[in-house]
């Protein structure tokens, strides 16, 4: 909460077309890495471009590796402030309303960095590749391989903004650690077979929420496909984000805004004073005794974990 700023914000999601996905799936560090690294650089290219906004940007990356069937589809869900600094960082400038930069743009941009960058990793001998794809260890079937994906569009699409920063933090709550597949899909299980809910998005009308049965090998499978090499980071800051400067910039950007960074704290600290007298007052509705409190703690904290109470304990 102490990071969110009062603008607008944004969803942009880059998504990798299948053909790459099959290469990712053999070389997760790397090609997850350059997949971090260019959209991220779309966004900051683009942003910077005084034809677009002609600003520094901040943004949050969450990386994503699977489709709602658990099927390997690795993308990146971006949460981005609706603006950015001033090149001399003297000024906030704010983007349109409503809208942020130009998907088609973005799309393109992101293409050619990350054909460039895949490139790179190739001629470095940096990719493996096994079974199927054994073949593009060659340079020019390699070369073959990306050239049909110079020309086709990939998917960059940017969500409606945000209703505000509160909404900005739920969806965070949500996203960042999420996995594959989340309890509430699942419908039945037995010794052979696990049945679960999922959204069929080719379907552009009606019910798109369908059922599937998977094998257990199948299902177990699908899962582990999504384990992420050891130490690999899916949540990542960029830009005036970053973990290194993102406490400073965010001072500096509420100065611009002419928002007291105190000021919200105040108010909190007001109202939670407030709330306590009040519930001081209150009497229990069930034995009528004074309320005592135990712990305050401040919105969005958890409170300290607690022993549970004695058996004898009144």
């Amino acid at each position: 909460m102490e990071d969110l700023l009062p603008v607008e914000y944004f969803h942009v999601v880059f998504t990798l077309p299948s053909q790459i996905a099959d290469i990712a799936y053999q070389n997760k560090a790397k090609v997850y890495g350059l997949l971090f690294k260019a959209s991220s650089e779309t966004l900051r290219i683009i942003a910077a471009d005084p034809k677009h906004l002609g600003a520094r940007i901040g943004m949050t990356s969450v990386l994503h590796t699977w489709g709602s069937a658990m099927t390997h589809h690795p993308h990146v869900h971006v949460i981005v402030p609706g603006g950015g600094l001033s090149q001399d960082g003297g000024c906030w400038i704010n983007c349109r309303p409503g809208f942020f930069l130009s998907v088609k743009v973005l799309s393109r941009l992101f293409r050619r960095l990350f054909i460039e960058g895949l490139t790179r990793l190739h001629k470095a001998g940096k990719l493996r590749f096994f079974g199927d794809l054994a073949k593009l260890a060659d340079p020019d079937t390699f070369a073959a391989h990306l050239a049909p994906l110079r020309k086709t569009n990939w998917v960059v699409y940017a969500k409606p903004p945000f209703g505000g920063p509160e909404a900005v933090l739920a969806y965070l709550s949500r996203y960042t650690h999420r996995v594959a597949i989340s309890n509430h899909r699942l419908v039945n299980t037995d010794a052979n077979v696990v049945t679960f809910r999922w959204k069929d998005y080719r379907i552009k009308r009606g019910d798109r929420m369908k059922v599937m049965r998977l094998p257990i090998p199948e299902f177990i499978r699908r899962f582990l496909i999504h384990v992420l090499p050891s130490g690999f980071h899916r949540i990542r800051h960029t830009g005036f984000l970053a973990n290194g400067i993102r406490r400073e910039r965010i001072k500096m950007i509420r100065r611009l805004l002419e928002v007291e960074a105190d000021a919200n704290n105040k108010a909190d600290e007001d109202q939670r004073v407030d709330t306590d007298e009040r519930d001081q007052s209150q009497p229990c509705p069930k034995c009528g005794g004074e309320m005592i409190i135990i712990e305050t703690f401040k919105r969005g904290q958890l409170p300290k974990a607690r022993a549970p109470p004695r058996e004898d304990a009144a």
